[in-house]
């Protein structure tokens, strides 16, 4: 029997299914995307959760002339299978292949990309004024999971809703979770409302109710049918208090009365939020087994979910036993996540010290506050998010930590390439965003084992510190028992040289190594130079090899511009040292998803690119010295 899946290119082939044959196609893509991710890896719970919410907003509405927003965009593997990429599906989070998010480049369907909660909905609101100021008519819809609801930029936005426009659709999909078990006072709410008394009788008779509500009637019948509708009201003074009728909660895996709701939603002359209850990895064990784990994750088995075993230790887990340890000693020592216990590891810490750990939501600005808040009474605070998501807090790290030198301690997860999930997720910007800020240390550990050192020296230092450390696992290097302190400000030497100066940061260590071995086979004699801090800059070492080699090559996975190799630039020139440099980094551009060491390749990070840029400038005579980069 031929699929229901096979038939749709598009929307408008979507409509052509009548509704009793929705439910099937739902299940074949759920078994499209269990298949395909189990090859590619990928955000499969998220997505298993929202099919039929999906084929609900594709059936009543009409993309692109319609727009659909979604908090977080990885939710959107759904959309993408029937907007016309269903023969690429293959492809997604592979080189040159489907993007796991939103992408405008993309697709038309695509109206805005996204890689981070709590933006759909000011930007929802954006297009809904844009469009009333230009006199058209389309929908917006704004999907917002119950996550969002814990970011700041959500609630200012809904603060702004009811002045601002008179059209937009909200749909709060409630599942629980973001990445972890969501947490805080809004979760709390939400699950009030579901567990009301009145839910079970209305969810019974809301389907009967509104497959009564005709579809070419509800615009003559809106305000009769709205107050009808009121009847699925259930204690909802937060959005009714900020101008958003609140419609639901309703089951949002029953697709035909999630269609209803749309046709009926559609034409309401005022803002509406619709909430939706879904269940994360409907339709595969395993991911409603292990709702976290399967957020996002590697390839997997298509039957049992289970993952190749690695015995590999992440820069992560080492951040969060290292952690564990200092809190064994020191008791100010606490931990702080913006709902990322999971990925930062800091789940090995929460069960050891559930009183001094702190999940703030996907709340970034507030994270940094409360850990300066905290710091102000003593304690030392270790705040873990991503490099990339940190700038959302820059403000706070600029004007309520550093210019109040505060000891907070910034774990910067995920500094550099993050591979797969492709520019929103590349830690490629904190070297050049915090460099320029007064009082702060910032350090990069070369393996697990300094991470660790660094980690320690970071709880006796007095100031802000951030230290910076890749995904996944490092190079592999056991840590010590119990880690030691590193000389803040000074550089590692690993190996000596007369001819060329390689200054490897963090991680690039092993391909200064391997540039210098390069070298050596030629007969050029190669110092390789470990900076692990960034600010303060070791100038003394950086200044003896700038006056006694031909070259200086520096490697870091940063973007070029304003990184470290800037950083070595500025402080040469400062010294009055002519020598050439070479730049090893990243360009001037957002670099897409796929495998690291491709990526590697392809923008000239690798050995081979650093010798061929490097080899010019033996030849040259010091009185022809300048920059290469």
């Amino acid at each position: 029997m031929a699929r229901l899946l096979d038939q749709i290119d598009s929307p408008a082939d979507l409509k052509r299914i009548p509704i009793g044959e929705l439910p099937q196609l739902a299940e074949e893509i759920r078994q499209e995307m269990i298949a395909i991710l189990a090859k590619n890896g990928g955000h499969l719970g998220p997505n298993l959760g929202v099919v039929e919410l999906t084929i609900a907003l594709h059936y009543a509405f009409q993309t692109p002339q319609d727009h659909f927003l979604f908090d977080v965009s990885h939710q959107g593997y759904v959309h993408k299978l029937l907007t016309g990429r269903r023969d690429r599906f293959t492809t997604i989070r592979q080189p040159g292949g489907l993007s796991g998010f939103f992408s405008r480049e993309e697709s038309e369907h695509d109206c805005y990309g996204a890689g981070h909660a709590g933006t759909a909905l000011s930007a929802a609101l954006g297009m809904a004024v844009g469009r009333d100021r230009r006199g058209s008519n389309e929908n917006v819809v704004a999907v917002c999971g119950d996550a969002a609801f814990t970011c700041g930029i959500t609630y200012e936005a809904l603060n702004n809703v009811c002045d601002q426009t008179k059209r937009l659709i909200v749909v709060l999909n409630d599942n629980e979770w973001s990445i972890d078990k969501n947490v805080g006072a809004i979760a709390s709410y939400l699950s009030r409302i579901v567990s009301h008394p009145a839910y079970s009788w209305l969810r019974d008779r809301a389907e009967e109710f509104l497959m009564k509500i005709p579809s070419r009637g509800v615009l003559r019948a809106a305000r009769k049918a709205e107050e009808a509708v009121k009847g699925l009201l259930l204690p909802s003074v937060i959005f009714e208090e900020l101008g958003l009728t609140y419609y639901g909660p309703v089951d949002g895996h029953d697709v035909a009365m999630l269609i209803s709701m749309f046709e009926f939603l559609k034409h309401q002359e005022h803002p509406v939020l619709f909430h939706v209850l879904t269940q994360k990895g409907k339709g595969f064990a395993p991911a409603m087994e292990k709702q976290k784990k399967f957020h996002g994750l590697g390839p997997y088995h298509p039957v049992t979910g289970e993952t190749p075993a690695s015995s590999a230790v992440t820069c992560s887990q080492v951040f969060a036993d290292t952690l564990v340890k200092l809190a064994d000693q020191n008791r100010n020592v606490v931990a702080i996540t913006a709902a990322m216990p999971n990925g930062t590891a800091l789940d090995r810490f929460q069960p050891k010290f559930p009183d001094r750990y702190f999940d703030t939501g996907i709340a970034e600005e507030h994270a940094v506050l409360f850990a300066a808040g905290l710091a102000t009474k003593g304690f030392k605070p270790y705040c873990a998010i991503y490099s990339t998501f940190l700038q959302r807090a820059y403000d706070q790290i600029i004007h309520d930590v550093c210019l109040q030198n505060l000891p907070v301690v910034f774990c910067m997860d995920r500094g550099g390439l993050s591979g797969d999930d492709g520019p929103t997720h590349h830690g490629l910007f904190d070297i050049s965003y915090l460099r320029c800020v007064p009082n702060i240390t910032l350090l990069h550990p070369k393996d697990e084992d300094e991470l660790a050192d660094m980690l320690f020296t970071a709880m006796h230092h007095p100031g802000p510190v951030a230290i910076r450390y890749p995904r996944g696992a490092g190079s592999g290097v056991a840590v010590k028992p119990f880690p030691e302190l590193i000389p803040i400000g000074r550089a590692e030497v690993l190996q000596h040289g007369r001819d060329v100066a390689i200054f490897g940061l963090g991680m690039m260590v092993p391909m200064a190594c391997e540039l210098a071995a390069a070298l050596g086979a030629e007969g050029i004699s190669a110092a390789v130079i470990n900076p692990r801090t960034v600010k303060p800059l070791d100038r003394g070492t950086l200044e003896f090899f700038g006056r006694s080699v031909d070259a200086i090559v520096t490697i870091e996975d940063h973007v070029l511009a304003g990184g470290f190799g800037s950083l070595v630039l500025e402080a040469l020139s400062e010294s009055g040292i002519a020598v050439p440099v070479v730049r090893i980094g990243w360009p001037d551009q957002y670099i897409e998803h796929g495998k690291v060491d491709q990526l590697r390749k392809k923008y000239g990070l690798t050995a081979e690119a650093a010798l061929e840029k490097l080899r010019p400038l033996l030849k040259r005579t010091p009185s022809s010295f300048g920059e290469i980069a």
